[in-house]
């Protein structure tokens, strides 16, 4: 742990109890009204549980205020060659304590910003993704389906995308 943090402490909030990486950062934090913190950090969200876990920025689909914080997580679900399959989580819902505002431009900007490209494939309805892995160097393309869309739908949408990624 570096002097700073032995100093002033790591950002975090009191009771937060998620263990950061060395070199991550406490950017924004919101109580959540059925106990612990929604916490942005330089690489991830952290969400509330038993322990807290960390989504990367890479894996969050949807993030939407609807007077609760919607958030979308996806799953890797299979790959096509170079291009990983995600597949949506059910939608977690966060109650927060205060205004939203700071957290919600935080988590916005890191969501937009691990976005380097982004494609779309009309028929069935596939998004091809550019994004950076926070912590990582480098980036990894990513294939989600709209909702309905399966999994093989969407591997036969990003086929020739991916043959082309590999020459």
């Amino acid at each position: 742990m570096g002097l700073f943090r032995r100093l002033f402490g790591d950002g975090a909030p009191d009771g937060f109890t998620g263990t950061l990486e060395p070199d991550e950062t406490v950017i924004a934090f919101a109580a959540v009204q059925s106990g612990g913190h929604l916490v942005v950090t330089s690489l991830g969200l952290w969400v509330p549980g038993e322990p807290p876990r960390r989504i990367g920025w890479h894996l969050i689909s949807k993030v939407k205020w609807e007077g609760t914080l919607r958030v979308v997580e996806a799953s890797e679900a299979a790959a096509e060659r170079a291009v990983v399959l995600l597949e949506d989580l059910p939608a977690q819902r966060f109650a927060l304590n205060g205004d939203p505002g700071r957290l919600l431009r935080a988590i916005s900007q890191r969501v937009e910003g691990s976005i380097r490209h982004r494609e779309r494939v009309e028929s069935p309805g596939v998004w091809i993704l550019q994004r950076k892995v926070p912590g990582r160097d480098g980036f990894v393309w990513q294939a989600r389906g709209d909702a309905g869309v399966d999994l093989a739908a969407v591997r036969a949408a990003v086929a020739s995308f991916a043959e082309g990624l590999t020459g």
